[in-house]
């Protein structure tokens, strides 16, 4: 019962699907080696960013100064206090002479980060450093949408004013259209 196939031509056939076998094992290792490289790639690229620390203004967390942890610390307790915080802190500036005069915010890092730019007025008789500022972004009927704050560690000289620009502040909303930055702290020089 022998029906001699092969001499039909189906022979072809039988070659056709044993080289489409061939060529479907090929590409199944070229995709799981391109699989395995995507995965070494997730893998190192966690692993440096883990290893990034935060900056200390950027983070969503509120940021503690030096004077606060200090002054959080009971006065007999030397092991809550930090080394930093131990050691001899400036007296905290007095803000009702210390204002921001003009600001303006603008987007950058591709519209997610937000660069401010304000000048600070220092009517005191002395000289401050370590200028704390927050500023909150809302959306632009005034609902309220993050808050970030940031440490400058330039000094502005006493009766004078001091113009910062583009001060990256941190990550905002993509609905934030305003921003309202204010002092919070500041040591004197």
């Amino acid at each position: 019962m022998n029906a001699r196939l092969d001499r039909i031509g189906l022979g072809r056939f039988a070659e056709t699907g044993e080289r489409l076998a061939r060529a479907v094992t090929v590409a199944s290792v070229s995709f799981g080696r391109g699989l395995l490289w995507l995965l070494a790639a997730v893998i190192v690229g966690c692993g440096i960013w883990m290893l990034v620390p935060f900056s200390k203004g950027n983070s969503t967390e509120p940021v503690k100064s030096d004077v606060a942890a200090a002054e959080a610390a009971a006065p007999g307790d030397a092991a809550a206090v930090s080394p930093a915080a131990a050691a001899p802190v400036a007296a905290p500036a007095e803000l009702d002479r210390l204002r921001i005069s003009s600001q303006t915010w603008r987007r950058g890092g591709l519209g997610s980060r937000a660069l401010v730019t304000f000048t600070v007025r220092n009517d005191n008789d002395y000289a401050v450093r370590d200028v704390e500022i927050v500023c909150a972004f809302t959306r632009r009927d005034g609902t309220p949408l993050t808050a970030r704050s940031r440490v400058l560690t330039d000094t502005v000289s006493m009766k004078s004013r001091k113009t910062f620009a583009r001060i990256p502040v941190g990550y905002v909303n993509v609905n934030a259209d305003q921003a309202k930055c204010s002092l919070v702290a500041a040591r004197r020089a």
